[in-house]
Formats: structure tokens, C-alpha cells, sequence
């Protein structure tokens, strides 16, 4: 009696549990994981509602050095006295961030970002000086003369507003004015909750915006060996090593980001990306940069990592070459061009003819190509699509410029 009293309680138990678990297996997988360490982090209360709404969040979160060492939602969503505050379910966080909650713990970053291109030029080279406080546009033009001071890009306009905010500016806006008095957006290049240095370092996120056939810098880094290695050893790289450790252990092959940011093997890291550059190669006609010394030896020194000191020094008298020609090329196209509008052969209005686009291509797209193309092993736009079309394009300014004067006359 008493054997079988245990055996049906054993039975039914078992029965029980076997209900239970089939049950449970038939609720939403949502409902049922447990939330892991990094979860719990997420300020407990941010992932125990993102979990369900924007769940994305929490997972990018859980992925991050940030969670990593223990910074928390509010960590960064906290307000900074000059930003709007949202009460957010009980939470006081910021109507909006923007890089300066980032320069809270960042703030040398945020200092060397400031100094760079990607900051007010960036932005102005579309709207002009729209949105900056006479004190950011004097800090600007001490590192970029006439790069923030200047008016609305004419052929932006000319576009219309719908181009300009849903083309130009998704990447311009990288240096764009926000309301609590800082400049730009760190999330453009390290993502808004992964905040992923690997991200930063893939050449496709630079690409995002330094691609097309103004800056093709994307297509120029995939053709050149540097890109070709990069794609066959990507895998076997620690993309997530510290920007201030990193060697050629980790990464035996450049990104974008190696060349013109990283500390390897010791450099020092920097955030201005125009700090390693020597040449104003986005110019009609190139000038040298009022760092051009400086600039050319910070980065051989990157170069010396991989290279030997006479292929460093073959390799930049190549491409200063081909600016120096390129320069000349364009320069001659641009002559013509102001000869027959001297002449009264053109209307002073902008971009209302043809020769007015002509004259805008040949350095816009196929001038920039030559000198990128050079600087970046790319041997192809060197040729096919900068040289070869800047002799196809005076051939075309010189017929256009015949046809008018026929006409005139």
C-alpha cells in the first residue's frame, strides 16, 4: 500500500513536470529567456521594457565595450546642462543625443573631432554657415579657412530641399549644428548602441558616405592591393583591439581608419582625420595644406609600419606627380572656360547650361578620381576614370565652347 502510495506520486509528479514543460515550450521565446548579465545592466528597467518595444536596442547593447565595462543606458542618455530633458517613464533622460553626451567620457576625441573636416566644414559645404554660432565658426576656420565662411552649396539648392535632406545631408550632417551648443554625431561612424570600434574600422562604413563619383574612395581602397588583402585576411584580424594597443599583430593589413586614425604600434590616435593628409586634393586645382610637412610625416610614419622608407618615398613622388598634372589639366579646362565667359559667350547664372556642368565634372569627379586614385593605389582611376575622362571632357569644353561662339558670331 504504501509502494504504491509513492509510485502514483511519483507518476503524477512526473506528469506534472511533462505538462509544465510542454506548456512553457508553447509560450513566445521572448517570455521565457532569462535575462543575461549584460541585460540585467541595461539599467534593469531600460531592458525589461526594450525587450519587448525596440528590442534591437538591447541586444546591440549587450555586444558593446559598453556593456562590457559596465556603462549603463543612463550612463549616456543622461541630459547634459545644455539639453532638453524628456521624462521618459519615470527616467529623466535627454530629448536628443548628441555627440557632446558622448564627450562626457570622450572628451579628447570629441576635442580632435572638432579640428577635423568631418565637423563644421562638412556640414557648411552644403548649407553654407546655416546653424553655427559665430563661435564654432571661428573655431572651424582656424583649422579650414573659407570651409565653414562661406555661402549655401549652390547646386544643392538648385536640387531642392527634399535632395538636400534625404541626399546631401545624411552624410553631411556628420558636422552638422545641435541645439546644445556641440557639432556632429559620433553614432554616424561607431553606431548608436553598439558603439563598435570593428564598425568604425570597416572600410564599408566609411564608404557609407566617401563613395560615388565625386570621392571614390571606397571603390579606389576595394581595387588597391591594401583592399584586396584585407578582404582575404578580414577574418583572422582582431578588428576590436584598443586603438591605443594596436599593432600589426592584430592588423597586418590597413583599413581606412589605420592610415588616417589609429596609434599602431605605438603612433598616437587621433580623431581628426585630416591630420595625416597633406595635399587639399578635394580642391579644383590642389594646393598643399598649411600642414603639408607635418602631415606627409605623420603618415609615412603609418606607412613605415608595412613599407620600407624608398617605396614610401617612391610612392608619394608618383602621386604628387599626377596631382601636379592633374592640376594642370583641370586648371587649363577651367582657363577656357573663364575666357568665354569673359567673352559673354555664358550666362552668370549657375548651372542653366551645359558647359556650366562640364566645367563641374572635370574636377568634381574626374580630377578628384585621378589625385584619389593616386594616393590610394588605385591604378584604374588613375587612368580609365580620371585621366582618360578629363582628355575626353577638354575635347567636349573646347566643342561646346566653338558651338558658341559659331552662334554668337
Amino acid at each position: 500500500m504504501r509502494f504504491q502510495s509513492v509510485f502514483l506520486a511519483v507518476v503524477l509528479s512526473t506528469g506534472l513536470v511533462i505538462a509544465a514543460v510542454i506548456v512553457n515550450s508553447k509560450r513566445p521565446k521572448v517570455d521565457v529567456e532569462r535575462a543575461t548579465a549584460s541585460h540585467v545592466a541595461a539599467t534593469g528597467r531600460c531592458a525589461s521594457c526594450h525587450k519587448d518595444v525596440a528590442s534591437a536596442v538591447v541586444h546591440e547593447y549587450e555586444m558593446s565595450r559598453h556593456a562590457a565595462v559596465g556603462v549603463s543606458c543612463l550612463d549616456c542618455h543622461q541630459a547634459t546642462s545644455q539639453q532638453q530633458i524628456l521624462d521618459h517613464h519615470g527616467f529623466e533622460i535627454a530629448q536628443d543625443l548628441t555627440s557632446s553626451n558622448c564627450a562626457v567620457c570622450h572628451p579628447q576625441e570629441y576635442d580632435e573631432f572638432l579640428r577635423s573636416r568631418h565637423a563644421a566644414p562638412a556640414m557648411a559645404a552644403v548649407t553654407g554657415t546655416a546653424g553655427f554660432t559665430p563661435e564654432q565658426i571661428a573655431h572651424a576656420e582656424k583649422y579650414h579657412p573659407g570651409m565653414v565662411e562661406r555661402p549655401a552649396n549652390t547646386l544643392a539648392l538648385l536640387e531642392g530641399q527634399s535632395a538636400l535632406e534625404n541626399g546631401c545631408a545624411k552624410c553631411h550632417q556628420i558636422g552638422a549644428p545641435n541645439l546644445d551648443g556641440s557639432i556632429g554625431s559620433c553614432t554616424e561612424c561607431h553606431a548608436r548602441h553598439n558603439t563598435s570600434i570593428q564598425l568604425a574600422r570597416s572600410p564599408e562604413t566609411c564608404g557609407q558616405c566617401h563613395m560615388g563619383p565625386d570621392h571614390s574612395q571606397l571603390e579606389i581602397y576595394h581595387e588597391s592591393k591594401h583592399g584586396v588583402l584585407f578582404h582575404d585576411q578580414r577574418s583572422r584580424m582582431n578588428l576590436h583591439a584598443d586603438p591605443k594597443s594596436l599593432t600589426t599583430r592584430d592588423m597586418p593589413v590597413p583599413t581606412c581608419a589605420t592610415c588616417h586614425m589609429s596609434g599602431l604600434n605605438g603612433q598616437g590616435v587621433t580623431h581628426d582625420t585630416t591630420e595625416r593628409l597633406s595635399w587639399l586634393l578635394y580642391a579644383p586645382v590642389s594646393t598643399k595644406r598649411p600642414t603639408y610637412q607635418r602631415g606627409q610625416d605623420e603618415m609615412k610614419q603609418t606607412c613605415m609600419q608595412c613599407h620600407t622608407s624608398s617605396s614610401i618615398e617612391s610612392f608619394y613622388a608618383g602621386a604628387e606627380s599626377v596631382v601636379e598634372s592633374t592640376n594642370e589639366k583641370v586648371q587649363e579646362a577651367l582657363s577656357l572656360i573663364a575666357a568665354a565667359r569673359d567673352e559673354g559667350l555664358m550666362t552668370p547664372e549657375p548651372f542653366d547650361e551645359e558647359l556650366d556642368f562640364l566645367e563641374f565634372d572635370i574636377w568634381h569627379y574626374y580630377g578628384r578620381t585621378a589625385k584619389h586614385g593616386a594616393f590610394m593605389g588605385g591604378a584604374d582611376f588613375v587612368q580609365w576614370h580620371g585621366n582618360y575622362e578629363l582628355l575626353h571632357y577638354k575635347v567636349k569644353i573646347e566643342k561646346a565652347i566653338e558651338e558658341l561662339r559659331g552662334r554668337h558670331k
